[in-house]
């Protein structure tokens, strides 16, 4: 067995010389060596390659399956915009064109005085609130009558074909004790093609001026 001094006594210059042990010693350190100069002047250039490749990897298969996930969603997507335009539809047909409005106005008189209500005020506005698919029309309204006879006269407006809401309602009551009901009536109207495509050129023109 070597002991120090053996180690000490060798010489660095003849190691083809020395005994198997030392001699498998720096062989071993050697390697070692090689191995980490590989590591940090060529290898680790490749490690980080890989990393990146496994990383580019694993956002290439999310992605993948975040589109196969849409193409099989996409049937349930386009039902869904079917749907969406078919309510539509149906919303629309309940706005009556503008040729229609003085028919409904006749129908919201009319369903008044069905009741036995007396109208003090019939006051459609002067303009209409235009957005981008339909207007708006606001009436002012007066009616006196009983109590319950309003309250019938507002749930007919509510079966209507058309739609027409009430608002701003309020009850008062004369010192003679005569029940009156102010409201205002919104009915709205679908916009025909030629007013939906000024209302898109307006918009257009709006958009460009703040530009």
């Amino acid at each position: 067995m070597m002991t120090l001094d053996d180690l000490r006594r060798l010489d660095p210059k003849d190691i083809g010389n020395w005994p198997a042990l030392p001699k498998l010693g720096v062989l071993l350190l050697a390697f070692i060596g090689c191995l980490a100069a590989s590591y940090i002047f060529d290898w680790q250039d490749q490690v980080d390659a890989i990393d990146t490749s496994k990383q580019k990897e694993l956002t290439l298969r999310d992605t993948f399956l975040d589109k196969k996930k849409q193409a099989v969603d996409l049937d349930a997507y386009r039902k869904q915009l079917d749907d969406i335009e078919k309510s539509f539809g149906t919303l629309l047909k309940q706005l009556p064109s503008k040729s229609e409005m003085e028919a409904l106005l006749t129908d919201i008189n009319q369903a008044g005085l069905g009741r036995g209500l007396q109208f003090e005020l019939f006051r459609p506005a002067a303009n209409e609130t235009i957005s981008e698919f339909y207007a708006e029309l606001p009436i002012t309204i007066r009616v006196t009558g009983n109590y319950h006879d309003m309250g019938s006269f507002a749930s007919d407006i509510s079966r209507l074909s058309r739609i027409v809401l009430l608002n701003d309602i309020a009850m008062t009551q004369s010192p003679a004790g005569v029940l009156s009901m102010d409201a205002v009536a919104k009915t709205y109207r679908y916009l025909d093609e030629d007013e939906i495509a000024k209302q898109k050129k307006s918009a257009k023109d709006s958009k460009a001026a703040k530009k």
